[in-house]
């Protein structure tokens, strides 16, 4: 990778160069700037000072430097992009370890590997403002991670964060919700408007803080629990004894039958069911 330190800037904490790099549509990039913005996502999910923190898709660094300016002990930013990951090789804090950079594409990245190898403070904290096209399938594996994946404030578009939160018996409530609430307490903690972004989505986008349940309360069966919550809500508007019958069937099953023995109604839909209804259909499989 080249050598880029005179692009970068002591008194902005910036490479100029970078911040009027173009976003690729391709990757989902929308970039963030206002500095108030930026430490209020930063901070979202509580205090960084002595953490170890992920950021994912940092772009030209904008969150990197609030992050940064937060003191935590390291920063680990994963950067597809060569442009961006290059350039923040550049940073003073990159060349003292406090920053490291791994040019990768984040869904594939072994996260516990890394963390080994950075002899990394756990549990992590995963500080985001997410590339829209892989939002959804990075916070259901960081979901499914193991202890070492603390709290979390990341951004989506408004209607995915929505989703995350939603509640039983409303439009938003769905197969995410089910999962997101298995293992963590989310909540909503800020909205941005497209224009606080450039180029400026066509949607809103909200920072979503995940609060990690305590042991005890946290659902240890989530891949059977998702693949349930997929069944029954890949139907929504069916009973679920309909919705269950392909998945119940598959098992030897008869879904009818399996939604009495749990003390589900069989003619019930999916977005009545609560979590503890959903989490007793996964235990009554494990």
């Amino acid at each position: 990778m080249s050598d880029n330190t005179d692009s970068y800037d002591e008194d902005t904490g910036e490479t100029p160069a970078l911040t009027d790099a173009p976003a690729r549509k391709a990757l989902g990039q929308h970039f963030l700037f206002d500095p108030s913005i930026l430490k209020r996502a930063a901070n979202a999910a509580g205090s960084l000072k002595g953490q170890t923190v992920i950021e994912v898709g940092p772009g030209p660094g904008g969150l990197t430097r609030a992050i940064l300016n937060e003191e935590p002990a390291l920063l680990i930013a994963v950067e597809t992009d060569p442009r961006f990951s290059e350039a923040l090789l550049s940073w003073p804090e990159a060349k003292s370890g406090k920053l490291q950079v791994i040019a990768r594409d984040a869904r594939k990245v072994h996260w516990e590997k890394v963390l080994t190898e950075a002899g990394a403070k756990t549990p992590v904290m995963i500080i985001a403002n997410l590339p829209y096209n892989v939002g959804t399938p990075l916070l259901i594996d960081w979901l499914k991670a193991g202890d070492w994946r603390g709290r979390m404030a990341l951004m989506f578009q408004k209607e995915v964060a929505d989703r995350i939160c939603a509640r039983p018996d409303t439009d938003a409530y769905g197969r995410l919700a089910v999962i997101s609430q298995a293992v963590t307490r989310p909540r909503i903690a800020f909205t941005l408007p497209p224009g606080a972004f450039r180029p400026p989505p066509k949607v809103d986008s909200a920072v979503v803080e995940f609060e990690p349940l305590p042991p005890g309360e946290r659902f240890e069966h989530l891949a059977l629990l998702e693949q349930i919550a997929g069944a029954a809500f890949g139907q929504r508007r069916k009973m679920l004894r309909a919705a269950l019958k392909p998945f119940a069937k598959k098992r030897g099953m008869k879904a009818e039958a399996w939604l009495e023995d749990c003390g589900i109604n069989p003619t019930a839909r999916a977005e009545t069911l609560t979590q503890a209804e959903f989490r007793k259909l996964a235990e009554s499989l494990a």
